[in-house]
């Protein structure tokens, strides 16, 4: 497997972390969700330092130097601050409520509350009776 992050610093472009949102909800989600060997993509954003970005995982690194569906860089106006490639030691899936992971999030989310950034959130352990564990 293989994971790419990459990130944008938004300040010198038109784009907004809320007009990305609308690309995301109206064209980009539904494009990569038809991506070969495209296991996970998850966007990101900071409104505090109006950073935003994306981590991505591939079944293999060929998978990953595909062409991809996105018009982010042309939205944007100029190429990530930051892009980085890194084999995938290990991946697990964790306890969970949700079942669907596809389509959640601030853009998917009317009143923008879903976001958590900068808070520690707490998560299931590995069985009932163990402590939650803290995410940063």
């Amino acid at each position: 497997m293989h994971a790419v992050i990459v990130w944008w610093d938004l300040s010198a472009s038109d784009q907004t972390i809320e007009s990305l949102r609308t690309y995301l909800r109206e064209e980009s989600v539904a494009a990569f969700s038809e991506v070969p060997g495209l296991r996970f993509k998850m966007w990101l954003s900071d409104t505090e330092t109006n950073r935003w970005g994306a981590v991505l995982l591939f079944e293999t690194v060929e998978a990953s130097q595909q062409p991809l569906p996105s018009r982010a860089l042309e939205l944007i106006g100029h190429p990530t601050a930051v892009a980085h490639s890194f084999d995938v030691e290990a991946t697990v899936e964790g306890r969970y409520e949700t079942q669907q992971l596809a389509r959640r999030g601030r853009a998917f989310d009317e009143a923008g509350e879903t976001s958590t950034a900068g808070t520690p959130t707490t998560v299931a352990g590995p069985a009932p009776s163990s402590p939650p564990r803290r995410v940063v």
